[in-house]
């Protein structure tokens, strides 16, 4: 995706939060190609990002509180200190991620992909991990 759509699809996606839903767009970036992508500590709070390549993208402090990431590739992707409470991150391929630190809480990990991912310091209370692979997942 190209920057200055990205940009577009942020700048409407806050002014939709900020409005309660009034004014501008809720972002939809289901299957986008976010590869590389710089979003860190953007406000993503309740965005569809299902299947979206996130793959190594800096995602450090991000809000995505309650977004849906079903299938979404983060391999490699820094999500420290990011916040994904509630969030749908069934089925994402977390292979290599940094999420040192992350807020988990409440996040649906079903069948996630967490090899070799860094989960120092996160916060996992109440997030469902069934069938995640775990394997040399560092806690």
């Amino acid at each position: 995706m190209q920057n200055d759509k990205l940009k577009e699809v942020l700048k409407q996606h806050k002014l939709w939060l900020e409005t309660g839903g009034k004014e501008g767009v809720k972002a939809d970036l289901s299957y986008a190609d976010l590869r590389g992508a710089n979003l860190s500590y953007a406000n993503l709070r309740g965005a569809n990002l299902r299947f979206a390549n996130l793959s190594n993208a800096d995602l450090e402090g991000a809000s995505l509180y309650y977004a849906n990431l079903e299938g979404a590739s983060l391999y490699y992707a820094n999500l420290s200190e990011a916040n994904l409470s509630i969030a749908n991150l069934s089925e994402a391929n977390l292979v290599y991620a940094n999420l040192e630190g992350a807020d988990l809480s409440g996040a649906n990990l079903y069948g996630a992909d967490l090899y070799c991912a860094n989960l120092m310091d996160a916060n996992l209370s109440g997030a469902d991990l069934r069938n995640a692979n775990l394997s040399g997942t560092k806690f």
